[in-house]
């Protein structure tokens, strides 16, 4: 798929790996990661959690042969509370990726947007120079601490927010303009944009077309190959539904969030609350479903 749709960045996370680690087309990957994960030795818990941070860095470096620009690699979300042992992961990461010959201004390391989280990654990007990749972020208050926090990029979740939206009220279909995760997405970058914010807003997880046409002008959008091929067939001239000029004139007003008016702010969006603790389980559970494919092939 990268090599047909040629995008700029790519982006991973455990749900992906663990379906492509399941591919006989990759199968060599999770041979090298295992062999890996051996030869360093230790428990046998210590050479799974070695095997998982090479196969996760192993696919992150088949994807920068194909593309230009950074690959995003996550964290374990077992870790989404700990800030030290998401801060340690991170550096562990990039030093695997620095033992395969790629510097880290190529990487994105994606963090869970809970507040531990979001520390995290103000000291990776302070005091370690390491690009963070907030994820699983879907309230204006992540948002908010994420600009503060001076991380180089949030993936503000669309799809996700308009599944809560059509599971738990009485409306099941929404025009893109009025889809509750366009809108959420739309203030977010807004937001970032009347205060002079650097971070980058990258939209992510569409369910369809419409919201990524609604999203036009945004800094960056993660597509995945299905919906990339359905925009491919179209050929109609979009035009930026937003944009710094007229996030400029909105009315937001700038708030200050420290650790508890986060967690007020965030725990009063119920769908945030609900979506967040549900991707954290989500990724898990897939990172424990990887690491028991691991397991076999450590153990023989």
């Amino acid at each position: 798929a990268i090599d047909e749709y040629k995008p700029l960045d790519a982006t991973t996370n455990p749900s992906l790996i663990l379906a492509a680690a399941q591919m006989p087309a990759y199968q060599e990957l999770v041979d090298d990661a295992v062999a890996y994960g051996k030869k360093l030795g230790g428990s046998e818990e210590e050479q799974i959690k070695n095997a998982c941070d090479k196969l996760f860095v192993l696919f992150g470096a088949e994807i920068l042969k194909r593309i230009p620009g950074r690959v995003s690699t996550e964290v374990d979300a077992r870790l989404s509370f700990d800030k030290e042992g998401m801060i340690q992961r991170a550096r562990r990461l990039i030093d695997l990726y620095k033992e395969a010959g790629i510097g880290k201004d190529r990487i994105l390391i994606k963090l869970s947007s809970t507040w531990e989280g979001i520390q995290a990654g103000k000291v990776l990007e302070a005091e370690y120079g390491i690009h963070c990749n907030m994820t699983l972020l879907f309230s204006f208050a992540q948002a908010v601490a994420c600009a503060e926090a001076g991380v180089t990029l949030i993936s503000p979740f669309v799809g996700r927010i308009l599944d809560w939206y059509v599971a738990n009220g009485d409306k099941k279909v929404y025009e893109p303009s009025e889809d509750p995760g366009v809108k959420s997405v739309t203030k977010i970058y807004n937001y970032y944009k009347k205060f002079g914010y650097k971070t980058i807003v990258m939209g992510a997880s569409f369910r369809n077309t419409g919201e990524i046409k609604a999203l036009t002008g945004c800094d960056y959008l993660t597509i995945s190959p299905k919906l990339l091929a359905e925009l491919s067939k179209e050929y109609v001239k979009l035009t930026p539904t937003l944009s710094i000029k007229e996030a400029q004139a909105c009315q937001l007003e700038k708030i200050h969030l420290d650790e508890k008016a986060f967690r007020w702010l965030h725990n009063e969006d119920q769908m945030a609350v609900e979506k967040l603790s549900d991707g954290i389980r989500k990724f898990a559970a897939d990172a424990i479903k990887l690491e028991r494919m691991l397991k076999v092939d450590v153990m023989s």
